[in-house]
């Protein structure tokens, strides 16, 4: 059986080669990701060219993510990197003010002195080094060092527990969004979404352009993100377990699980959900993962999480093709013994959805009368999403005329996406479906499959068909 998880590899400098991101591609990625943090919107249109060019030879689905900055908070310009040490008092000031006596280091976000208080701590570097709010003035603040180190210029700012007002979706956003809409991206990730209106800002912007239908995932990185888990996911199409700021803002031993809480909540809603950060980390510079990051990513896969991401190993290690490869084995093996560990996963009951009622009724038709598929014909790929969380036991094909869900249908769980024409009948349809399982030796002469779609074929929203086939 196929591998059955989807892989998302970050595309970067260290694989941006067209025979690095072929090998990634046959390797197993299903998701490249773009992220707009780092590189030119040059280099980005570069890379998602190359990349189409590759899948469109092999004939291999692939999505492409779109990943934006959102807002970053950062330490300003400074002349020379500067060694702090536990109890040295500090100044931290705009970059727009003038510098205040003694020494003192500039910030580029003059919002922060409006949001922190006495007592609060500011966490530099990915919470390297950390500092203690004393007091706090109009554009400055008097800080003690709690944990030292040396800082420079640019180096990110997190503060745990404190609530910024300040929108999600920045200018640099806006003119990414709509570069990467031009370039007719699949997916795009929300960075540092605090609520659910942050969503509805994007996606609204986005049906403004008239461009596309991106699937929408909002990074959950803070914890005012994960009070509002399940508005975010009525927003949503999907979510991001952002392990790396979620480990910052909140204690480190609090992440595994909220992780578990992040996953159980989009799967019972019916929604994607990707595991991210740090995952085969040591691999950037080794080539074999520690045996502690080979149980972490096996356990999101017990978890049931859709997708697994590599981040740096792949965009700036040196050994990219060897990381997803590596991913690939322990997913595997991770699935071969799912039924042991793994968590079902299980959709809400919604008595006017019928896409899941039908998705339950087709997997119980494909465990009663032992099917060897179960094949969906849909066109936003919200029914083979539907019959993903349904976890069947048996092969999930999904058949699509719509080239962007095509691609999309890459990132979910268990679902293996073909392109098809359109059809117009349902008999049309089952020829379409019959033909590509014949053809690809998917179903053998005389099996049955489920087919789920909507009736009329040409005309229904929602699904409301499950048909017993048997291939002829």
């Amino acid at each position: 059986m196929e591998r059955r998880a989807k892989i998302i590899a970050t595309i970067g400098p260290a694989c941006q080669d067209e025979k690095v991101l072929e090998k990634l591609l046959l390797a197993g990625m299903n998701v490249a990701r773009l992220n707009f943090s780092h590189g030119t919107q040059e280099e980005h249109a570069a890379r998602l060219a190359a990349l189409r060019d590759i899948s469109t030879r092999h004939g291999l689905p692939l999505a492409i993510l779109q990943d934006l900055q959102g807002p970053k908070i950062r330490l300003g310009m400074m002349a020379q990197p500067l060694q702090i040490k536990e109890g040295d008092r500090i100044w931290i000031y705009s970059e727009e003010t003038k510098r205040p006596d003694g020494v003192s280091i500039p910030v580029e976000f003059p919002e922060l002195f409006n949001a922190v208080h006495p007592g609060d701590n500011i966490l530099i570097d990915d919470g390297r080094l950390v500092l203690s709010v004393q007091s706090v003035e109009k554009d400055q603040a008097l800080v003690k060092v709690k944990i030292g180190g040396e800082l420079s210029s640019h180096k990110g700012i997190n503060l745990p527990g404190v609530m910024l007002a300040i929108p999600a979706f920045t200018p640099k956003d806006k003119t990414d969004l709509i570069f990467g809409l031009q370039l007719k991206v699949d997916i795009i990730a929300i960075s540092f979404v605090q609520n659910a209106s942050d969503i509805q800002t994007i996606r609204k912007a986005i049906k403004g352009t008239g461009k596309g239908n991106p699937l929408l995932i909002a990074k959950v990185e803070r914890p005012q993100a994960l009070a509002a888990l399940e508005d975010i996911l009525e927003a949503a199409d999907g979510v991001m377990v952002a392990r790396g700021d979620l480990g910052i803002e909140m204690v480190p031993e609090d992440v595994p699980g909220a992780q578990k809480q992040i996953i159980q909540a989009a799967n019972r809603k019916g929604k994607i959900v990707i595991t991210a950060t740090q995952m085969l980390e040591s691999m950037t510079h080794n080539p074999l993962p520690t045996r502690a990051e080979v149980s972490d990513v096996a356990n999101a896969i017990y978890d049931g999480t859709d997708a697994v991401m590599l981040s740096g190993e792949t965009a700036a290690g040196d050994y990219p093709v060897e990381s997803l490869v590596m991913m690939d084995r322990i997913i595997r093996q991770a699935e071969v013994n799912y039924d042991r560990w793994g968590q079902g996963k299980v959709l809400e009951s919604d008595e006017h959805d019928d896409t899941v009622a039908i998705s339950r009724a087709a997997r119980e038709l494909a465990c009663d009368r032992d099917v060897e598929a179960i094949a969906v014909f849909t066109r936003t790929g919200r029914t083979a999403i539907g019959m993903s969380k349904t976890h069947p036991g048996v092969p999930l094909l999904a058949f699509t005329p719509v080239e962007e869900t095509y691609h999309q249908l890459g990132l979910v769980w268990g679902v293996t996406p073909y392109r098809i024409p359109w059809a117009n009948s349902m008999e049309e349809m089952i020829a379409q479906v019959e033909t590509v399982i014949r053809e690809r030796g998917l179903v053998k002469l005389g099996g049955q499959v489920v087919i789920v779609s909507g009736y009329p074929v040409s005309g229904s929203k929602q699904s409301n068909l499950a048909l017993l086939h048997t291939v002829k």
